[in-house]
């Protein structure tokens, strides 16, 4: 995850402060934490936790009798470690690519190389002009009236429209999500992919560099660009209406649970409530 302009945390995950000055908007990615179910981290954190316990099991049966609770410790870090790195490398991911796809220096970083060189090769093979064809990067949509906002990675121009032109295809404009992993293959994906794609195909406004607000260029297809350290693939991904829809859904759960209260006052019965008046009389 990136650290656009306007966004910043709270107790409830990233909200994006408008420079219109109006309420602030909930993050796109946050309604898709607080929304959608994720099935697979359970079983992701597990095998990670079962896996440490295995690969150190003479230390773990060492220290089990002597230091138990902070061997506990320890243990259950080890999923949090592995989700914090993971998301480390992700970020300074994401922040090459934009330099990269903006023409603009960048620090070296060994871990991020191989990944930097995908998205390199997969310029090459689309026969992506970086001065011509990239629209944007980073660029932050917004939806007042709805209360979201997000960061598109890239908008570019690639040639897969139907119609030929001197033996090449017309090009489209793409709404394209960066996806990371050092584990998942390059085809895979999540649906909520989607739906974070549909919320900004379909925003009121994107956010310029001078906080002004601009429209929303047209969207022609949405997908997920996956950076692997020895692969890539480009998945088309359905951003469409339907989509966008079950994304409100979503973000109607999530505006709910955070303005909810966390307690509620808990409710007498009859004989208790009727002895607690006799005594304040």
């Amino acid at each position: 995850m990136t650290d656009p302009r306007h966004a910043y945390d709270t107790d409830h995950g990233r909200y994006y402060r408008d420079p219109a000055g109006g309420p602030d908007l909930v993050s796109v990615t946050n309604v898709l934490s607080a929304g959608v179910a994720k099935f697979a981290l359970v079983p992701w954190a597990v095998k990670l936790t079962a896996e440490y316990c295995v690969d150190n099991r003479i230390d773990v049966a060492r220290r089990a009798p002597h230091d138990r609770e902070q061997l506990l410790k320890d243990i259950k870090a080890v999923h949090r470690d592995a989700r914090d790195r993971a998301a480390d490398l992700g970020t300074r991911i994401h922040k090459r690519a934009e330099k990269m796809a903006l023409r603009a220096p960048f620090e070296p970083d060994p871990e991020v190389d191989p990944y930097a060189r995908q998205l390199t090769l997969f310029w090459e093979r689309w026969g992506v002009d970086l001065e011509q064809d990239i629209v944007a990067a980073e660029i932050t949509f917004a939806h007042r009236r709805l209360g979201y906002a997000g960061t598109g990675d890239l908008m570019a121009l690639l040639r897969t429209g139907r119609r030929r032109i001197r033996g090449q295809r017309t090009k489209q404009l793409w709404l394209i999500d960066y996806k990371t992993s050092a584990t998942r293959p390059a085809s895979s994906v999540y649906p909520e992919n989607a739906m974070q794609l549909a919320a900004l195909r379909f925003a009121e406004c994107v956010w310029l560099p001078d906080d002004t607000d601009g429209p929303v260029p047209p969207i022609q297809r949405t997908g997920v660009l996956n950076l692997r350290q020895r692969s890539h693939a480009l998945v088309p991904m359905p951003g469409n209406r339907r989509t966008h829809r079950a994304f409100r859904g979503a973000l109607e759960t999530t505006k709910w649970l955070h303005a909810a209260p966390t307690t509620y006052p808990a409710l007498l019965p009859p004989a208790a409530d009727a002895q607690t008046t006799r005594k304040a009389a």
